[in-house]
């Protein structure tokens, strides 16, 4: 894993647009698998991973164009901003790492529930699993690779250089 790029809204769009390619994969799948007749299974599997791939593309997409707009901005690229901006994308990534864990925890306990009686319930759950799965990686390898610069000056009072 390379570290994101210098400018916080570029490594923002770079995510959504990974995150866009994983959820438009997943929905194609997961539309694929929940139209097999008789698998029930697999039409757990496709629900589940049918529906995360269209919420990640929506968020995805969100987040692109959030990046764009905010990188046209006048002060977009003052070291102040960028930090904080910076600082803010990381957090999230860190918190969204340890709600995957939890989807993850989730996926694990409808499976060995109602997914012991009802295959589509065991398929429900492993899409879970999968599809937080991948998240927990994402997000947590992204937070690695995109540690807060230090930017003492920004706390000394408004001076925009880091």
């Amino acid at each position: 894993m390379h570290r994101l790029e210098v400018d916080v809204w570029q490594a923002q769009a770079r995510l959504g647009q990974q995150l866009l390619r994983w959820g438009g994969f997943s929905a194609a799948i997961g539309i694929f698998l929940t139209i097999l007749p008789g698998q029930r299974f697999l039409n757990g599997l496709g629900s589940q991973t049918a529906l995360w791939g269209l919420i990640d593309a929506v968020i995805a997409w969100l987040g692109i164009r959030s990046a764009h707009r905010k990188i046209t901005a006048p002060d977009a690229h003052l070291p102040v901003k960028q930090h904080k901006a910076r600082e803010a994308l990381h957090r999230t990534l860190w918190i969204n790492t340890i709600l995957d864990v939890g989807y993850v925890m989730g996926g694990l306990v409808l499976a060995n529930s109602i997914g012991r009686r009802d295959s589509f319930w065991r398929g429900s759950g492993l899409g879970i699993i999968i599809q937080g799965g991948f998240l927990l990686i994402f997000d947590a390898l992204h937070a690695l690779s995109l540690r807060p610069a230090q930017c003492t000056d920004v706390h000394k009072g408004g001076n925009d250089e880091c």
